[in-house]
């Protein structure tokens, strides 16, 4: 890729540099700890992972983490996997996230929105009094530390409760979307064996009721471990018989109390998407990621008690974690339970305008909608008040960024566009925002603090401008702790360390540019390898998807028995295009133009739609499979998957060639 210097597509003002948490910390921790007072981020930066334990010493103190107990040293073991931090500390989450109520306790702590995009909010007296109310019950339920509690719920303050019930008890949360269907969620919470289920009747969604009492019953039969069923009556149902009433276990006025554990007590279990086989039950600690999200939230995103935070998502994605984390900063959080193009496209933007949010994150997928449906979100909407952008969940295409910098740019606003990118896997960002650097067009800023973020071959050398693979050579304190049923460790040890020994290899395709930013190519276990050339899946969408007659594509590189290689590109198109020769020439030669002609795919086949993942990412590796003959009950696992009859067509496909 080219590594020329740019112009910047935007640049911090000196009055937000100044401002930003980070500056103030980089100037508190030159003074206290011996970081770097010269050099911006880059030096703090490289003096974060080279004085690792140092730096995250620091972070606990700027953020005034409340040890019960204290720690022995910061770092007693960084072997990876099984570093192993602050131990002999105590401490507790949830206490942390509800610390705002001693200064703000009349202000809000959520604000909730539907569908009918009107804000309620939720003070933060009246959070913690609900969170005190029901970790009491939970006690009274049996539930100790350890056990964990699972929420069958949407994006609403209920959900956010029960988690911080939860972790205040000491137990471990876990949760899935309802619109998950039964088999998902019991892959799932079956793996972990709740002793409670917090559900909802059922969810509204495009305007539309969706009951889910069917479901409910289904996984109260198939959970075995179950002691206590919570129901929540979104839809105004009665409490099914043997079931607990939300409203009674949460009307007590009870003051929390917070179970002091230690500093890698399990907080949660996230999964993986699960396409090829069971998810993966990812377990995150309470000191992990709250040292983790404090430093990602409140100096990456430059969040504090003045700011309102949304990120579209549902329960059964990480950035709901995320978000809700967004408490341990003060920050009220804004949680939209709904369609996000209902009753049009422009939703999310009348969600951000209604609740005066400062920070937006939605998804890069989202931000192209919208420019594709010709929106224009701040001549529509009153966006005064958001100051950043951040996209997430694949790669923010150059046009999506330039899109939003002029739509912006045009109602006169400054905006920060941050395109960030993690993972499920430490639920967090390994490179994205910083609020003191240039913005380049298609580029995350940097790698983040304490992530020593690399580009490496396949021989473990460290590569700038050019494509390699995305490997962590330190230890993150929000690495999972371990897999659920992973008794030695192997299936952890094999989807993280087993490429480079005791070096997390992520499985993205990265560059890191010689001015210090990221460019995300796409997922290296699905890379596009032509006569010797890989290239990530992502540049070719980004390239395709800006042809106006495509809505989505996926394209798959196929190795044949004979030792060739077959790359087909399926496109969805939009209402009333058609697939002519003149629309197959403009896709080739935009690849050949745009990319390279190694890259133009051997054919270019319609499907009606692409499937995904259910927390909404195109699903390259199972389709793969399916395309070299794998039987589908074997390629993919049905219960991850948003549509499963768009992948007959590929298994027919696969059918016809053999």
């Amino acid at each position: 890729m080219t590594t020329v210097n740019p112009q910047p597509l935007w640049q911090p003002d000196p009055e937000r540099t100044a401002r930003a948490g980070i500056t103030r910390f980089q100037a508190w921790a030159a003074e206290h700890h011996g970081a770097p007072a010269e050099g911006g981020y880059p030096a703090l930066h490289r003096w974060s992972v080279d004085r690792l334990d140092t730096f995250w010493e620091a972070v606990t103190e700027w953020f005034d983490v409340r040890f019960a107990t204290p720690y022995a040293r910061v770092l007693g073991d960084r072997a990876m996997p099984g570093a192993q931090w602050f131990p002999g500390a105590t401490l507790n989450y949830a206490e942390h996230a509800l610390r705002a109520t001693a200064t703000r306790a009349d202000e809000p702590a959520l604000l909730y929105v539907d569908e009918t995009h009107e804000p309620r909010p939720v003070t933060w007296a009246e959070l913690r009094r609900q969170v005190g109310s029901l970790a009491a019950e939970l006690r009274a339920l049996g539930v100790r530390p350890g056990d964990r509690v699972s929420g069958y719920l949407p994006n609403i303050p209920h959900a956010v409760v029960a988690l911080l019930a939860t972790a205040a008890v000491g137990g471990v949360w876990t949760s899935c979307a309802p619109d998950f269907g039964a088999r998902s969620v019991l892959d799932r919470f079956q793996q972990v064996e709740p002793v409670v289920l917090i559900t909802v009747d059922g969810y509204r969604y495009g305007g539309k009721e969706h009951d889910r009492r069917a479901t409910v019953a289904e996984l109260r039969r198939e959970l075995p471990t179950l002691r206590a069923v919570v129901h929540i009556p979104l839809l105004g149902t009665g409490t099914p018989d043997g079931a607990l009433d939300w409203t009674a276990l949460t009307s007590a006025d009870t003051e929390p109390v917070f179970e002091q554990v230690p500093f890698d007590h399990p907080l949660w279990v996230l999964y993986s998407s699960g396409t090829t086989g069971l998810p993966k039950a990812i377990v995150q600690s309470q000191g992990g990621i709250l040292v983790e999200h404090l430093k990602q939230l409140g100096l990456h995103c430059d969040l504090g008690p003045e700011d309102r935070f949304f990120w579209y998502t549902s329960t059964g994605w990480m950035m709901w974690n995320f978000l809700v984390s967004g408490l341990l900063t003060g920050t009220t959080i804004v949680l939209y339970d709904g369609s996000p193009g209902h009753p049009d496209t422009g939703a999310q933007w009348r969600v951000a305008e209604r609740t005066g949010t400062t920070l937006f994150g939605t998804s890069a997928a989202y931000v192209m909608a919208c420019r594709k449906a010709g929106l224009h979100p701040c001549r529509d909407h009153d966006l005064s008040a958001v100051q950043c952008v951040a996209t997430t969940g694949s790669p923010l295409p150059p046009d999506g960024f330039r899109w939003l910098h002029d739509e912006f740019a045009r109602s006169g606003s400054d905006l920060w566009i941050a395109s960030v990118s993690g993972g499920t896997d430490v639920c967090s960002c390994f490179a994205g925002a910083v609020p003191t650097l240039p913005v380049y067009t298609g580029e995350l800023q940097a790698p983040c603090l304490g992530t020593d973020l690399q580009s490496w071959d396949p021989d473990g050398s460290p590569l700038t401008d050019e494509v390699g693979e995305l490997v962590v050579t330190n230890p993150m304190p929000s690495m999972p702790i371990h897999f659920w049923n992973d008794p030695d460790g192997s299936r952890y040890h094999d989807s993280y360390f087993a490429a480079y020994p005791g070096v997390w290899r992520h499985g993205d395709w990265i560059t890191v540019t010689s001015r210090g930013s990221v460019v995300i190519h796409g997922r290296s276990d699905s890379t596009l390898n032509r006569q010797g050339v890989r290239m990530g899946s992502a540049d070719i969408y980004e390239a395709v998807e800006r042809l106006p007659e495509i809505k989505e594509s996926l394209v798959i590189g196929v190795e044949q028995p004979d030792g060739g290689y077959w790359m087909p590109l399926f496109v969805h198109l939009a209402p009333g295009a058609v697939l002519d020769e003149a629309l197959l020439d403009r896709v080739k030669r935009t690849i050949r133009e745009q990319l390279s002609p190694r890259h133009v795919p051997d054919e270019i086949i319609e499907v009606p739609g692409i499937p995904h993942t259910l927390t909404g990412k195109r699903i390259e590796v199972p389709v793969k499979r399916l395309l070299q003959g794998t039987p589908l009950e074997k390629a993919v696992n049905p219960g991850s998957i948003d549509d499963l009859d768009l992948l007959h067509h590929f298994e027919e496909l696969a059918r016809k060639r053999a």
